[in-house]
């Protein structure tokens, strides 16, 4: 291995150090009080160290958040491939992915969504926030494949695939959101329950709709 094999190999390794400290001061303290001097320490490295791999704070809490987005566009990809399930089977199997998904990192995603809808999210590097924006696009595209082909066969009326992959995710992230407001309530409900009651609802209304638009 080559000296410049070897400084990258530890220029991601140092990173990926970097990562894993600020998600449990994130974890510990929340993404609003922890600080940079926070995930340093937990590193056990300088400040001025994290800066040279994370401009701020937002840009290091979003690259945490590419991993979920990888780990979304495998499970979805994985209900869409699964030739052998019709639709009923697959909008199950989509909403099991989609709750394994929040399980997988309930913060970092939490997080994720809120850099969606806030004004840091444009304080991002070009590059980030252009990957995080194409594994989200990406993601919802695939969503949007699982019910293309029963759109075309027409199991469900004429509807825009991608529509509906639109209802889905803003269904998921609305209730990961309120996940977190259930905690600080103290609303006795069960996310999982919550989830499959939407599915539930979104089914029934996919075909009820197709019914009615048949008569």
């Amino acid at each position: 291995m080559g000296i410049k094999e070897r400084k990258e190999r530890e220029k991601e390794r140092r990173r990926q150090q970097i990562m894993v400290a600020a998600r449990r001061v994130f974890s510990d303290k929340g993404f609003s009080r922890a600080t940079m001097e926070d995930i340093a320490n937990e590193a056990e490295l300088s400040a001025g160290t994290i800066y040279l791999y994370f401009k701020n704070k937002d840009e290091l809490c979003a690259s945490l958040t590419l991993r979920i987005l990888q780990y979304l566009q495998m499970r979805v990809e994985h209900v869409y491939n699964d030739k052998g399930h019709d639709i009923r089977e697959k909008i199950n199997s989509l909403k099991t992915a989609l709750y394994d998904v929040y399980e997988f990192d309930p913060l970092i995603l939490r997080n994720m969504f809120h850099l969606h809808s806030s004004e840091t999210f444009k304080n991002l590097s070009s590059e980030l926030l252009e990957e995080i924006n194409r594994l989200s696009r990406k993601a919802i595209r695939t969503i949007g494949t699982i019910f293309k082909d029963s759109l075309k066969d027409g199991v469900f009326a004429d509807r825009d695939a991608t529509e509906i992959a639109y209802v889905v995710w803003a269904v998921f992230s609305g209730l990961a959101l309120w996940e977190e407001s259930r905690k600080t309530f103290a609303y006795d409900v069960d996310l999982q329950e919550t989830l499959s009651l939407a599915f539930d609802i979104i089914q029934m209304g996919l075909f009820n709709y197709s019914e009615n638009v048949r008569l």
